[in-house]
Formats: C-alpha cells, structure tokens, sequence
C-alpha cells in the first residue's frame, strides 16, 4: 500500500528522523525472515519506548494502516514478512533488562532484548531464563514469545509459556494494559498472558515482559547414542522419557543427517542409522546416579555405542554433529522446506517409519533431527526447485507428512509457530468451533485487523 503523506507527517512527529525508514531500498531488509519470504514495507520504525509503540498504534488503527512487529528475523515461517504493507515496528533498539530480582526469581525485560544476552546477564547470578532455541546469540525475548519458541531445554524445564510470568501489551485497538503475576502462583481471572505467547503479533504487541528465573544447575554431563537403526533410537527416547529422571536435553540426529554433517565437519562425526544427544543436569553428588539411570535406559536393541563426555573438550565433539548440521543442509539444500512438528513420544517410531514411506513415494528426501524428548522433530524436505519432479511433487509431500503427524495424535508446529507457511493447514488440525472462537478473539483484540495481517489464522 502506499502511505499518504499526512499519515508519513504524523509517523515523523512520533519518530526521529534516525529511527525511521521509508526509502524502499532502506526498508527491503525489513521485509524478510528466515522464511525467505520477501515483501518490501512501505515504512519501518524503531521504537525506543512503550507510549511510543502506544502512539504508534493508535495512528496505524485510525488510518487503518497495516502494523507488523518485527524481532531479529529468524522466524522460519514467514510470520514477521508484512505482506499487507504498511508499517514494520523494529524492537531492535527496545533492547533493555530492566530489572532482574534474584530473590523472587524473575527478570523484567524490554521484547528487543537479545535472548543470549540475557542469559550471560543471568548467568554471573547463577540462573537461566530455560528457553533456548538454536538462534538463542541473536532472537529476540519478544520473538520466543511470539512463536513460544523453546529449544532443546524444553524438555526438562519447559517453554516461553511455563517461563512468563506476565506481559505489558498494546491491543490492536490501541489499549494498553499488563497481565499475568510477579508470583510463582497466581489464579486471578483469565490467563491472558499464555494466550498472548504463540500468537504471533496477531492480537497485541507485547512491549515487555516478566520472566520466570531458573537456578543454574551445579552439574552436567553428556552422553552420545548411536544405533544401528532409526527404529531402535525412537524406541529408546520412549524409554528414556518413561524414567523418573529426566534428561535436560534430548535430541534426535538420523542417518542422513549424520551423512550430511561428517561431510560438513568430518570424522568427528558418526557414521550410524541415527544419534541421540543427551545432557542431564543436577547437583553433583546425585548426577552419578541419574546419569546411570538414563544409560541404562538408552542402553537396548540397536546399541551401537553409548560414550559419556568427561571433559569440556569431549562434550564439544559430541554435539559437534548437531552443530554442523545447519550449515550443511543450507549448503545442500538452500530451499528446504523445514518444518517442526510434534507427536507424542511413545510414537516417535511411527513417525520416523511414515517419513521414510513419504521420502520414498515423493522422491524427495527427507532428513530429520530435533528434540526427541518432546516428540519436536525438525522436518527438513530437501527438494530442488530447479527438478521439475521434485518442485511438482514437494505440496504433496508436505501435505503428506501433515497428515501424517495429525494422524499419530501429533501438532504442525512445535515452537516454529503457523506464520504462512502453515496458516491454510490449520483447518486440517482445528475443527470449525475452534477457528471460530480464535477468529472472534483477533476481532476481541483486534478489530480493524491491523496487527500482522494475514498470519496465523486462514481466511473463512
């Protein structure tokens, strides 16, 4: 859309000339993710304060304008691509740790603030905010919440949403307000801070956030895999998930992605039908014990090797194949199609037998790796638009593999979020009441539909 110069009149009496862009070539680089979806917007703003963000809103409402908040971009879902136009709200510059309380455990933070950041502040006091997604040196705090992206310490200590304790927002109607506690507990009305987490920009604009503080864990160990078939590593998470002790961190490599990374970063790397990676976290005179336990368990049919790291040096090496591994599936395979989707543990053998089959019909392969322990697997379909077979048949696969993760009880998205690469698949997992009642909250919140348009929620 093209912005009309009173509104761009306005726009500058609420932002310096330093933090706003509104030449096309400065405002390209804001119109894309890691999605690789691209749309240019007409404006991009760099917000410094919440009543500027409150300003801004109510502008872009009363000149129905759209308005997409932006973190650092590393959505793989398209979610923060603003395909309506209008205006990009930059949080890069809202990017301070406004408060961290040790003794009630929990940090107030501005939705800029980088999440590895915010973990190197909170490590020299001996806590840990517990989501840790892979782009955690350069996402945003306001990005995980939006996406409720977790990571592989999910497992044990849970997501954004078991982490948040409370929200400052500003609707799509231009009203502010907070939610949530500064308490462990709290039962007071709707939880409208864990409906804010995952939905993506699409209902308010989160400006600041409460967290929820972990203590450092005193010990760690970790231990490698690896079994002779895909079948014997998912049977052996289901047993390792069915034990009292749970690992910090559980994830899944199979054969082919351990192919692709040793060719990354050599023989440092396994050759086997799948790994497992495995960290387990406690005070040191019980990690011993707990350690044992989840050998014992990963211990089974299809072993080929189990190692347990005993120096920093030995622990690098180990995860040395999950590290590589991005690198060598962009280099492959620089359009992949990566989807995260989830089932239940106990039938993580069935899933990984169903892509196998999928992989197969389609001609398309099909690498998998992620947190096991959650039944979060990284789907990543390695087609060449440039293979007429392979670009024809990739919707079919995708679908194909959808439709199988619903079938086994399972969801679209583990911490990646709908975004649009996911929005028209809703139906498939929602029943009509459920899309309805969603669609009347984003009319709740937001009425005019400015807020990230066209996210999340497909059309009726």
């Amino acid at each position: 859309m093209n912005l009309s110069a009173d509104f761009l009149a306005q726009l500058r009496g609420l932002f310096p000339a330093d933090a706003l862009l509104t030449e096309t070539s400065d405002c390209y680089a804001y119109g894309y993710d890691n999605s690789r979806g691209q749309v240019t917007p007409d404006a991009v703003v760099f917000a410094q304060t919440h009543e500027q963000i409150l300003a801004l809103v109510r502008l872009c409402r009363e000149t129905r304008v759209p308005l997409t908040a932006r973190g650092r971009g590393t959505n793989t879902t398209g979610a923060t691509v603003p395909i309506s136009g209008g205006v990009v709200l930059s949080f890069e510059r809202m990017n301070r740790i406004l408060r961290i309380d040790v003794d009630n455990r929990y940090a107030v933070v501005e939705a800029g603030v980088l999440n590895g950041d915010l973990q190197t502040a909170l490590a020299s006091l001996g806590f840990f905010w517990p989501p840790d997604p892979t782009s955690a040196p350069f996402c945003s705090i306001g990005g995980n919440l939006a996406c409720n992206s977790a990571g592989p310490r999910a497992v044990k200590y849970g997501s954004p949403r078991e982490n948040t304790l409370g929200l400052r927002a500003i609707t799509g109607a231009g009203e502010e307000f907070r939610c949530g506690v500064y308490t462990s507990k709290g039962a007071t009305g709707y939880d409208l801070t864990r409906l804010l987490i995952g939905s993506e920009g699409t209902l308010a604009i989160i400006t600041e956030a409460t967290l929820k503080l972990t203590p450092l864990a005193a010990a760690k160990r970790t231990m490698r895999a690896t079994y002779d078939s895909i079948e014997s590593a998912a049977a052996a998470v289901a047993r390792i998930m069915a034990h009292p002790v749970t690992p910090c961190a559980l994830e899944f490599l199979d054969g082919e992605a351990l192919r692709l990374a040793r060719s990354h970063a050599g023989d440092a790397i396994p050759q086997a039908a799948a790994m497992l990676l495995i960290e387990v976290d406690g005070q040191p005179l019980a990690l011993p014990e707990a350690v044992e336990a989840v050998s014992r368990a990963a211990r089974g049919e299809g072993l080929i090797e189990l190692i347990i790291a005993e120096t920093a040096a030995q622990v690098a090496v180990l995860w040395s194949a999950r590290k590589a591994l991005s690198p060598a599936l962009r280099k492959i395979a620089p359009k992949k199609i990566n989807e995260d989707v989830v089932v239940p543990v106990s039938r993580l053998p069935e899933l990984i037998a169903g892509l196998r089959t999928i992989s197969t019909k389609y001609q398309i392969p099909i690498v998998n790796f992620g947190h096991a322990g959650n039944g979060n697997m990284h789907v990543n379909l390695l087609y060449q638009p440039e293979n007429p077979q392979q670009a024809a048949n990739a919707p079919d696969c995708l679908s194909a593999v959808f439709a199988l993760v619903l079938e086994l009880d399972g969801t679209l998205s583990g911490e990646h979020g709908i975004g649009l690469a996911k929005r028209d698949f809703l139906p498939l997992a929602l029943d009509p009441v459920t899309l309805q009642l969603m669609r009347r909250i984003k009319a709740q919140f937001d009425p005019d539909g400015i807020l990230n348009p066209g996210k999340l929620l497909p059309s009726e």
